[in-house]
């Protein structure tokens, strides 16, 4: 991908936000994932449903890993610039909490350093007060052409 993806407004929960369908299949299917601008950051969003259940009726872990991906690629979009494209070397996160069916889960970050190769971003997922999930992750940056 070479632009940034276009993107499609959000409806009900998800007024506000807009999603980018199409550019990452499994994303599409596990999602849709949305986002939208606060200010000069960003924002995250997913409302939990059956098939994001776990075997123990909670959001599961492998999900929300996977939503901290998408986020850390919405969280540096203004770095990337057009391209919005890169590759995740590291994702670490901590589970600190479970979510649950019909939860609006949403993730906040930021771009805490950027080198000329490499963008360093941190986020929290929560819904309403409650943290899912601390997370760190390094993502590198395209050769130039």
């Amino acid at each position: 991908m070479t632009q940034k993806p276009e993107t499609q407004p959000g409806s009900g929960p998800y007024e506000g936000y807009v999603t980018w369908p199409g550019w990452d299949p499994h994303e599409d299917f596990l999602g849709p994932f949305y986002h939208r601008k606060d200010g000069d950051k960003y924002r995250t969003a997913f409302v939990v449903e059956q098939k994001h259940i776990n075997g123990g009726g909670a959001v599961h872990g492998g999900l929300l890993m996977s939503f901290a991906d998408h986020s850390i690629f919405v969280f540096a979009q203004d770095v990337l610039g057009e391209r919005v494209s890169g590759v995740t070397i590291t994702l670490n996160g901590e589970f600190v909490s479970a979510g649950q069916l019909g939860d609006f889960v949403e993730s906040t970050g930021e771009v805490v350093r950027e080198t000329r190769s490499l963008v360093f971003v941190r986020g929290i997922i929560h819904t309403g007060d409650t943290v899912l999930l601390n997370y760190s992750a390094i993502i590198k940056k395209p050769p130039q052409k």
